[in-house]
């Protein structure tokens, strides 16, 4: 029998800790050792997490110990760093972190770890080799696999305007003005106009594809009134034809498991609950618009993070993430 990847989980109260022990309870190849709230020291997980309850007897702890494998972080911003700091996690245990504390390269080293950004269809060769991994932004994966092809090739040659919209869960568990339902139910707003903070790891993503890449990133976010998922409208001039834009998406996504082409326009739903991304080209003029489709919580979040556990453990990218949850 094959020993199974022990894992511990830090912040396991939120949404993506609560998808993540969720996907990880149905991985043939994990097993959950512990899950850290200080907050909830003591309850049972499906006390919390109500849709767990037949699934797992576990409870939340406050003792951190270093008798795993890998070691998932799913605090809020700004608090992986100081966990990392705070509690002595052994070199051998491998480290996944979903904050953006360690996305952009000049915060990717503390100590003896260097966090390797985690986006597979970017960079899977880097993350084979890796101990530590910085998970990227919800927004910004869904944003960066409708470009990277383009960035690959050396086609970004425009402004890109990006339009994208997320459902409610990408803010959060704790209540907050824009997330109570009276005033998310029936409604649309923009928030972070033109600075969102997933924008530099984005950029730094296409120069690292496309050197001399130096055009300006417009994006605008919205929050939408439903529960999860992210569609993003991207659209740049190009010479391409649209038929030679599809061989170079086609062709850059040949060996990724989760990413697929549609030749119909695209909507939300068929991504929902899964950790695929779904695109969609059209050419309109000298505009390639480019839809693409995710679900926050688990492409992108909590199931990217698995996949990339998958890669650092030479599993196959999908174990663990072909089901559809019912979490939502």
């Amino acid at each position: 029998m094959v020993n199974k990847i022990k894992v511990g989980i830090v912040g396991g109260a939120g949404y993506t800790g609560g998808e993540l022990i969720s996907l990880l309870l149905n991985h043939p190849n994990a097993s959950i050792e512990y899950v850290l709230s200080s907050s909830n020291n003591g309850k049972y997980i499906y006390e919390v997490h109500k849709d767990l309850l037949g699934e797992t007897s576990l409870k939340f702890t406050n003792q951190f110990s270093n008798d795993i494998d890998v070691l998932f972080i799913c605090s809020g911003h700004g608090k992986s760093k100081t966990f990392l700091e705070q509690n002595k996690v052994d070199e051998l245990v491998k480290v996944i972190d979903l904050s953006n504390d360690f996305r952009l390269t000049r915060n990717s080293k503390l100590a003896t770890r260097n966090f390797t950004y985690g986006l597979p269809e970017l960079q899977k060769e880097s993350i084979v080799k890796s101990d530590s991994i910085a998970n990227p932004g919800c927004f910004a994966t869904c944003i960066q696999l409708g470009l990277l092809p383009l960035a690959k090739a050396n086609q970004l040659n425009s402004e890109i305007h990006i339009s994208a919209i997320t459902g409610s869960t990408g803010a959060g568990q704790s209540p907050s003005d824009t997330s109570h339902f009276s005033w998310r139910n029936n409604n649309i707003s923009t928030y972070k106009p033109f600075e969102h903070q997933h924008l530099t790891e984005i950029k730094q993503s296409l120069k690292q594809l496309q050197s001399g890449f130096d055009q300006e990133v417009s994006f605008l976010p919205y929050r939408g009134n439903f529960t999860r998922g992210i569609l993003a409208s991207i659209y740049l001039n190009t010479n391409l034809s649209l038929e030679d834009a599809k061989a170079l998406y086609n062709k850059y996504y040949k060996h990724a498991p989760f990413v697929h082409l549609s030749e119909n326009p695209i909507d939300l739903k068929p991504v929902v609950n899964t950790n695929k991304c779904i695109l969609h080209l059209a050419k309109h003029g000298n505009k390639l618009l480019i839809t693409s489709t995710i679900d926050n919580l688990a492409k992108g979040a909590s199931g990217q993070a698995i996949q990339n556990m998958n890669i650092m453990f030479d599993l196959e990218e999908t174990t663990g993430l072909t089901l559809k949850s019912n979490r939502f």
